[in-house]
């Protein structure tokens, strides 16, 4: 007769990090109990910032961020480079469990950054995916994210932000918006240094770059910019 062995699927990356040693590589998890296929993520294990999966990354402009609705909720892209974990996958990880988010960011003259809340979560899809955050903590990249705290997340085949224009639309990416943003991970790489735009805080930028608000006078678009959680 034919023996079931147990099998052992790691549900986030702290149960990876509890089974394997090796640093920086793309796993397997499998958020949920019913989840047959898994999810590969880039898992950072034993790095400055233990147990923690890239949420999205954007380095070099390979992947486009001008996704629709199914691809950030399904995600897309490379774990091993740029990618967007997806939303849906974010909700199944962070409802039940403890997780901080951080964001890191790179300017083009090698200059590092970073921003971390001790709190992070992502609701359901009937909810809109809503972001919620809170206990920042400064590692010089400023608090660009409690602007877009609360907001459902939106694309341009599915408008769910506050400002009378589909944001997603507007400025060519997808993401938490709010009227519209201080801050846009997700929007169109420029292969330059800097491009600024006009002033921050509460105004729709017309700046469309991976950027945020770590100048108080001026919108700035990074080389890298990495969500970690």
């Amino acid at each position: 007769m034919a023996t079931c062995l147990p099998t052992t699927r790691p549900r986030s990356c702290h149960e990876v990090e509890q089974s394997v040693s090796l640093p920086n590589e793309v796993y397997t998890i499998y958020p949920t109990r019913f989840d047959l296929k898994g999810v590969k993520v880039h898992d950072l294990i034993s790095l400055s910032y233990p147990n923690s999966s890239h949420l999205s990354s954007m380095f070099n402009g390979a992947v486009h961020f001008y996704q629709p609705w199914e691809s950030y909720r399904n995600g897309f892209g490379d774990p091993a480079g740029e990618y967007w974990l997806g939303l849906e996958t974010l909700h199944q990880l962070t409802q039940d469990g403890n997780y901080q988010l951080r964001v890191d960011l790179e300017d083009f003259d090698g200059n590092r950054v970073y921003a971390l809340y001790d709190s992070f979560s992502v609701d359901a899809e009937c909810d809109g995916y809503a972001l919620h955050v809170s206990g920042f903590r400064d590692g010089g990249a400023g608090d660009s994210l409690a602007y877009h705290d609360g907001m459902k997340f939106s694309t341009f085949d599915r408008d769910q932000d506050a400002s009378n224009s589909n944001c997603a639309q507007r400025f060519l990416g997808g993401f938490w918006y709010n009227m519209c943003y201080h801050t846009n991970p997700n929007g169109i790489y420029h292969h330059l240094v800097a491009v600024e735009g006009q002033l921050v805080l509460g105004e729709e930028h017309r700046d469309d770059g991976p950027s945020s608000s770590v100048n108080p006078e001026h919108v700035l678009s990074f080389q890298s910019v990495k969500l970690m959680f």
